[in-house]
């Protein structure tokens, strides 16, 4: 029975009217700045059309590489994360790579004896790069010398990063509750050392400070909904009760939704909430959370190409994604 030969490079080559070598570097994404655009457009049009296929067990055995990297996240239960995934799995399809990912929780530190080298016996064998999101810096120790970028996390490193502008957010969330009339503040922050939780409550400070008459109160607790609905009713049964309560995440805002209903307050003419992140849980909660959007599939699309950037011999670039601020119904002018 006749079988279809599979089309290779050379077939490609052929079709395009380009060298195999060109051919290599387009489809291996490496032609920019080599190649020029019409011909890398060629080329994969080329491909397309004869149904071309890359070989990867043969380019990686000619590369010594795996074509594998490592995503580490806090957790797996996640929405955001599990979008933070899909962006960096975009992007490296794209490139031929895979992305396996591993949960560091927020409370397990390099030298715990609970903590692994992720899921592999020797990292640097197994895997060409690691993507670490909201994590702390030191869990990278975790694999030795493999080449990183940073999600979420603080610019100012030695690791290149790809962060979000939550300082701008939290301005913004603050700006928008100064203007209707709030005074008194309630952030339920996470007890999480991380660099993002620490712009935010900075930039929540400051802001009410500046505001004439502007008070803030915190507690931290667990991101949560559970240790958030007991954080936000110790807040709330102060003599002085916040008129609204900032939260670090909008898992935590769920929290603070329980925790005011079961003293009797409504949402938002007694109370006011607002939330972080803008996961799904924004539009199923009652009233409608305001939030500030942190686009997490960006996030991990423009860690994977950052990362791709530094295997292939460049220092990429910081950058830094918008914060956005939803105004949904949660929020509202303080009950006089």
């Amino acid at each position: 029975m006749p079988t279809t030969r599979r089309p290779t490079s050379r077939d490609v080559a052929q079709a395009a009217g380009v060298s195999q070598s060109t051919v290599s570097l387009v489809l291996g994404g490496k032609w920019s700045g080599r190649v020029s655009p019409a011909t890398a457009r060629t080329v994969r049009r080329a491909a397309e059309r004869l149904g071309y296929r890359p070989n990867l067990a043969a380019r990686n055995l000619r590369l010594g590489t795996t074509r594998t990297v490592l995503l580490v996240v806090p957790t797996l239960s996640s929405t955001f994360f599990g979008a933070v995934y899909t962006g960096a799995a975009e992007v490296a399809a794209r490139h031929g790579f895979g992305v396996v990912v591993y949960p560091w929780p927020d409370d397990t530190r390099p030298g715990d004896a609970s903590s692994q080298v992720g899921p592999f016996a020797s990292p640097r064998e197994a895997i060409d790069g690691v993507l670490a999101s909201s994590l702390a810096v030191e869990v990278l120790e975790e694999f030795s010398d493999t080449p990183a970028v940073m999600l979420d996390n603080d610019p100012a490193g030695a690791t290149p990063t790809v962060d979000f502008a939550v300082a701008d957010g939290m301005r913004a969330l603050a700006a928008h509750l100064g203007a209707l009339g709030h005074r008194r503040f309630g952030h339920v922050a996470a007890a999480v050392d991380q660099w993002t939780f620490h712009e935010r409550g900075a930039a929540l400070a400051a802001a009410v400070a500046a505001l004439p008459g502007g008070e803030l109160v915190r507690t931290t607790t667990a991101i949560d909904a559970g240790a958030a609905k007991e954080a936000a009713g110790r807040l709330l049964d102060r003599p002085a009760r916040p008129t609204v309560l900032v939260c670090d995440d909008d898992l935590m805002a769920a929290g603070a939704y329980k925790a005011a209903r079961a003293r009797g307050l409504d949402i938002p003419r007694d109370l006011s909430v607002t939330g972080f992140d803008d996961d799904v849980l924004a539009t199923a909660l009652e009233p409608e959370l305001t939030t500030v959007r942190l686009p997490a599939r960006r996030l991990g699309a423009e860690g994977m190409t950052a990362l791709l950037e530094l295997l292939d011999g460049r220092r990429p670039e910081p950058r830094s994604l918008p914060a956005e601020l939803v105004v949904r119904t949660s929020t509202a002018p303080p009950h006089r």
